[in-house]
């Protein structure tokens, strides 16, 4: 009986489990991402991360600890090398598990698991989306919404309380021919 076993055993034994999370962790170093069924996934990421915590201190007794579990000194290389790097100011949560489907023959669920700060993709697309403001929802919708024209939006000149006159010319009264103008235009 399993009583208070937390561990899923993937349906092999301690030695082939460890190897296999061995295994799948240095590819996973070295890779960035790989693509494993979802229980392995899970199970993986609970081997993987307190790993990567200790790689944030670079001392020989933890490269040991760490080759200790990985087995593979170039996955250690790179864990220590650019990987502790890019994660040493993040709190924890280094890596990421997306759902992908069933697979065709065993209808498996798979998963894909990659290292969060190595998505190049979706590091460039958060750079380049605008900060959203934290707006009021009290407020409706403003007069003329998306109508506005340019000149509109453009900010106004303050007016004067006297005309604006040039050195040389002379205040001049309106025109009445405007008015005419407008009434032969209607009347058309």
């Amino acid at each position: 009986m399993r009583h208070g076993r937390k561990v899923n055993h993937l349906g092999r034994t301690h030695s082939h489990r460890k190897a296999m999370l061995a295994n799948m962790a240095s590819s996973l170093i070295l890779h960035k991402r790989i693509e494993t069924t979802l229980a392995k996934a899970k199970e993986l990421k609970k081997f993987v991360e307190p790993l990567l915590t200790r790689a944030k201190e670079d001392t020989t007794h933890n490269r040991r600890v760490i080759f200790g579990y990985l087995n593979d000194k170039e996955s250690v290389k790179e864990l220590f090398g650019t990987i502790s790097d890019k994660i040493a100011d993040r709190p924890g949560g280094y890596t990421r598990i997306i759902k992908l489907g069933n697979r065709l023959g065993d209808a498996a669920e798979m998963s894909l698991m990659e290292l969060v700060d190595f998505n190049d993709a979706l590091l460039l697309a958060n750079a380049d989306k605008p900060v959203k403001t934290r707006r009021s929802r009290r407020g409706g919708k403003k007069e003329g919404g998306s109508e506005t024209s340019a000149v509109e939006a453009a900010p106004a000149a303050p007016k004067a309380d006297f005309p604006i006159v040039a050195e040389d010319e002379t205040p001049e009264a309106p025109k009445a021919e405007s008015d005419e103008s407008q009434e032969d235009a209607k009347s058309e």
